[in-house]
């Protein structure tokens, strides 16, 4: 974990020690032996792991300083970036959601084993959980590494986010078309991209796009499930 342990300490040495990188170890053993009876990565060498899911689920922190929100992790998987952060911010307040129940429960118990508090998985699907009045513009931040194009994620993100919060995609190094492509979606469910924030590490390159919830989203969206992804908002 030295790769990670460094990268955090040259954003803040404060957000790193011991506990966090044991927290870590723990998680790369837990996700190694879950995946070989379910498919949660194809990511299985443990330097790769460090890099491409611990040190990219929080390079966000780089940007973004947290404390205290309220965060939605949307299309989580096997829990990036969203454990990550919570590991390392501790006092951030976390949900896990994702469609597959079965990586719900694998969440779940990684969870219990690092004795992590205030973070919950939820199983869902985007356009249910959106609709869901408990869930509804109830987080100051969502949060997604899922793949699928900015007018779909962020009809599926969106709505989560309150007035005022931030939906931040983890987006590939050259995004400006399909953020041109998704710029009509994101006004349409009220938000508007504030600034784009790149990073690279070694060789591999990410794309942080803040987007600001500037009104409620239309009670209209999102819509039925698997609508967005046949007819993106464009």
């Amino acid at each position: 974990m030295k790769a990670l342990e460094e990268f955090l300490i040259n954003i803040d040495e404060s957000l790193i020690d011991d506990k966090k990188l044991a927290q870590f170890e723990n998680y790369y053993e837990l996700l190694i032996e879950k995946n070989k009876v379910m498919n949660l990565t194809a990511i299985t060498d443990r330097d790769e792991v460090v890099l491409k899911h611990f040190i990219d689920s929080v390079a966000l922190l780089k940007f973004h300083k947290l404390t205290n929100e309220k965060i939605i992790d949307v299309g989580t998987g096997a829990g990036f970036p969203g454990i990550p952060l919570k590991i390392v911010c501790p006092d951030i307040n976390v949900t896990l959601f994702d469609s597959l129940n079965k990586r719900v429960l694998f969440l779940r118990e990684v969870i219990d084993e690092l004795g992590l508090s205030g973070i919950e998985a939820l199983h869902g699907r985007a356009e249910e959980g959106g609709r869901d009045k408990a869930m509804r513009e109830a987080y100051d931040i969502a949060v997604s590494r899922a793949v699928a194009n900015m007018a779909v994620l962020s009809e599926y993100c969106l709505p989560f986010v309150r007035t005022g919060g931030y939906f931040i995609p983890y987006k590939s190094f050259e995004i400006e078309e399909e953020l041109n492509e998704g710029k009509k979606a994101i006004s349409i469910l009220g938000g508007k991209t504030e600034k784009v924030e790149k990073l690279e590490i070694e060789g591999n390159g990410r794309s942080f796009i803040f987007i600001k919830k500037e009104k409620p989203t239309p009670k209209a969206y999102p819509r039925k499930a698997g609508t967005a992804k046949k007819q993106p908002l464009a």
